[in-house]
């Protein structure tokens, strides 16, 4: 996705050979007619899916899986990472490294929200080791749905998690993917 990776190259920042910031587009200001697009171009790609629902993680990906839910006429699903008061007890839960944050936490999903008949496409902003996508693909899996397969805005190619996913032969599509963030310098695939 041409404008993706135009917006990265004009506002994203390097921080370490591993980590990149997107805050000014993807996980803290969000830019509405991007998303739009982002969510276009998953509804294209997973069109002949006959996705049911769209899931994500708490907070970051809730954007771009919400464009792309709308897109498909469908509801959004997401995975809250804290218990909220009321809570609802009958949940499906996985515990899940973050990279990002350097902390493990408990991904939750009501169960009335997933069903053995629907048809599940996970959506998430940046995909790296892939630990929230596997906690968020075990959900699925405790629920009885099945999986229509994983879309990420942007993949860190360089690491395992889109690869990982990918080899147990589960659809991976990412928008944007880079290749190396080796001495500040951003390189896509």
């Amino acid at each position: 996705m041409e404008v993706l990776k135009q917006r990265i190259l004009q506002e994203a920042s390097v921080l370490s050979d591993q980590l990149l910031r997107l805050d000014s587009i993807l996980n803290h200001q969000v830019d509405p007619q991007l998303i739009m697009q982002m969510g276009e171009e998953f509804a294209r790609r997973y069109a002949d899916e006959k996705v049911t629902k769209v899931l994500t993680m708490e907070s970051s990906g809730i954007s771009p899986a919400f464009a792309t839910a709308l897109e498909l006429g469908v509801p959004l699903v997401f995975a809250r990472r804290k218990r909220t008061i009321p809570t609802d007890t009958d949940e499906y839960s996985e515990r899940v490294p973050s990279f990002t944050k350097g902390i493990v936490t408990d991904i939750v999903v009501a169960r009335r929200f997933l069903k053995p008949e629907d048809r599940i496409l996970i959506i998430d902003d940046i995909i790296a080791n892939g630990d929230a996508a596997r906690g968020l693909i075990r959900i699925v899996e405790k629920s009885g749905a099945s999986l229509a397969g994983l879309g990420i805005a942007v993949e860190k190619s360089f690491q395992s998690g889109g690869r990982s996913i990918r080899e147990r032969g589960i659809r991976v599509e990412a928008l944007v993917q880079i290749r190396s963030l080796d001495q500040g310098k951003i390189q896509f695939e």
